[in-house]
C-alpha cells in the first residue's frame, strides 16, 4: 500500500527555520506531483507549496511566499519543505500529499482535492 511519512516537525522560535521531509514508499514517486498543506486548530486546510513531477515547476502559497521552498529528490523518493523566517501564524499540522494523476509537463496543483495520497501529518509550533 502506497505510503507517505512526514518528519522534521517540532518547536522553533519565531524567525527560525525547519526542514520537513516526506518519504514515499510502495509506489513510483517520480510519477506524482507533490504538495504540502497545513491545518491550524479551528481553521481549514491551507495550501502551502507544490512541485511538479520533475521538480521544474513549483507553486507557492501567498502566505509563505519568499519564506518557504519545496524541493524533491526522485532518487530518494523524498520531498522537502524548507521553512525560513517562521512566524507564530505558521503553527499548524503540516501534511504532504501526492497527486498520482499529475502529468509530467503540468503545473502542480494547489487544490487539495487533486491529491489522492496523504501522510499522517507533522506538528510545527512556532513560539513568539
Amino acid at each position: 500500500q502506497a505510503q507517505l511519512v512526514e518528519s522534521g516537525g517540532g518547536l522553533v522560535q519565531a524567525g527560525g527555520s525547519l526542514q520537513l521531509s516526506c518519504s514515499a514508499s510502495r509506489y513510483t514517486f517520480s510519477r506524482s506531483a507533490m504538495g504540502w498543506f497545513r491545518q491550524a486548530p479551528g481553521k481549514e486546510r491551507e495550501f502551502v507549496v507544490s512541485i511538479s513531477r520533475n521538480g521544474r515547476m513549483t507553486n507557492i502559497g501567498d502566505s509563505v511566499k519568499g519564506r518557504f521552498t519545496i524541493s524533491r529528490d526522485n532518487a530518494k523518493n523524498t520531498a522537502y519543505l524548507q521553512m525560513n523566517s517562521l512566524k507564530p501564524e505558521d503553527t499548524a499540522v503540516y501534511y504532504c500529499a501526492a497527486d498520482t494523476s499529475a502529468i509530467l509537463t503540468a503545473e502542480p496543483n494547489t487544490d487539495s482535492g487533486s491529491y489522492e495520497l496523504w501522510g499522517q501529518g507533522t506538528q510545527v509550533t512556532v513560539s513568539s
